[in-house]
């Protein structure tokens, strides 16, 4: 892929993110449809779908040839796509219910199933979170990094819940109470995209989840490793999107990380 191709794409991520992001903002504070997708912690709202709408129509007129997936809409295949829109169109419902901004819009192009642009925008804070392979990473234009934290002892983590955590017994409790008792701090944002962009900013030195969606994460890869961090599975092998279970640091504390988790899930003593 040439420099000027992933350019053209992520400012075109970057529109969809914008155009997304307008229609958060359009009903931010305002009364809207809440319903339930199964369960009633888990949510959606006419603002998913509306945002979803605009993004797929300008994927779809600009490049028709390309597969897309996106939450609510689910796979839109192309026969024979090498390219693939990974779209979540707001990150963070939950939050948005409640106006607590921690909420995004991400979206993510993949090439022959590799993450290639990612961006994660925050329309109540104005963050915008940009980055492609060989291109750095950026956060309303300036140059971010990951952060230069050398021990688990002195790091800020994240985490989240998956939407089952009340029915199974993996379910992240054990693993949240071992870091928040070895490390300075573990938060729980709510929106894995903004998390993981945080983790590329220096915000957080380290992030894992579980119960996660391709939609969730795929854009925050892109902006940990050309921030200079490390993303990876539980175990440490290269991260599959779809296992779902994630691991991100700012590289330094990441084997410190794997260890913890392992021993927090007596994997390991």
């Amino acid at each position: 892929m040439d420099e000027k191709s992933l350019k053209l794409f992520l400012d075109f991520a970057e529109h969809l993110a914008l155009q997304g992001g307008a229609v958060l903002e359009k009903y931010w504070g305002n009364f809207f449809i809440i319903e339930e997708k199964g369960e009633c912690w888990d949510l959606v709202t006419e603002v998913d779908k509306e945002s979803e709408d605009v993004i797929l129509s300008l994927i779809r007129n600009k490049y028709p040839g390309h597969a897309i997936l996106s939450e609510e809409a689910g796979l839109h295949a192309v026969k024979h796509a090498e390219f693939s829109w990974i779209i979540d169109p707001l990150d963070g419902t939950t939050n948005y219910t409640h106006q607590y901004p921690m909420v995004s819009v991400s979206i993510a192009l993949t090439y022959r199933n590799k993450p290639i642009v990612g961006v994660v925008y925050n329309p109540i804070l104005k963050e915008m979170f940009r980055a492609a392979n060989g291109l750095g990473c950026s956060l309303n234009g300036k140059s971010i990094c990951t952060s230069k934290v050398k021990s688990l002892e002195r790091s800020l983590l994240a985490t989240g819940f998956a939407y089952d955590r009340k029915k199974t017994e993996d379910n992240n409790y054990a693993e949240f109470c071992y870091m928040t008792n070895n490390s300075q701090g573990v938060r729980r944002g709510g929106s894995a995209a903004l998390d993981l962009a945080y983790v590329a900013a220096g915000k957080l030195d380290g992030y894992w989840e579980r119960g996660l969606k391709p939609w969730d994460i795929a854009a925050g890869i892109v902006l940990i490793e050309e921030a200079g961090g490390c993303v990876s599975s539980y175990e440490g092998t290269p991260l599959i999107l779809e296992t779902g279970r994630l691991l991100a640091s700012n590289g330094i504390i990441h084997n410190d990380l794997l260890r913890s988790l392992k021993i927090a899930r007596g994997v390991i003593a």
